[in-house]
């Protein structure tokens, strides 16, 4: 049996769509997995780019759209061109998304909603440090799924 990959990407993007969309644990989404995934696996890195991007805002349309979605979608830009340095999905190009993802939308929470100094600065990033480790949790197990999932179907079913 053949399975065109963009299809199995397809279904990856519709997954992140909806798993937005449920309950989950704070920051415990596939949307870095699917940064990763789709520069790496998409020819055309522009549409590599958008598909995480697309991802959220479809689910942001239900959730609801404010300031801070600037910041999550920059991060998300900026977690895409990890993927096209890295060229593959490992725990390095998956810990720096990570990484990535807490500084740049904390910085937007702390522009938004603390006062501008250092105090307040810190007071941002410490209250952001237990949502960090779901962040992790979330971004290895979702690009680590994707990828071994990838894996599975190119070897049993001859993904072309």
């Amino acid at each position: 049996m053949k399975i065109n990959k963009t299809h199995f990407i397809v279904v990856i993007i519709i997954v992140a769509i909806l798993s937005r969309l449920i309950p989950h644990p704070p920051n415990f989404t596939p949307v870095t997995a699917v940064a990763l995934f789709s520069i790496i696996n998409f020819k055309n890195k522009y549409i590599g780019i958008s598909i995480p991007i697309i991802c959220l805002f479809v689910s942001d349309l239900i959730l609801g759209i404010s300031l801070i979605n600037l910041f999550v979608y920059f991060s998300f830009i900026l977690i895409s061109g990890i993927g096209y340095l890295f060229g593959k999905i490992n725990l390095k190009s998956i810990l720096l998304s990570s990484l990535i993802f807490f500084f740049v939308t904390n910085f937007g929470v702390w522009l938004i909603g603390y006062p501008k100094t250092l105090e307040g600065f810190i007071a941002c990033y410490i209250a952001a440090i237990p949502f960090f480790g779901w962040t992790v949790a979330g971004d290895l197990f979702y690009s680590y799924s994707a990828k071994l999932s990838l894996n599975l179907f190119e070897k049993k079913l001859y993904i072309s």
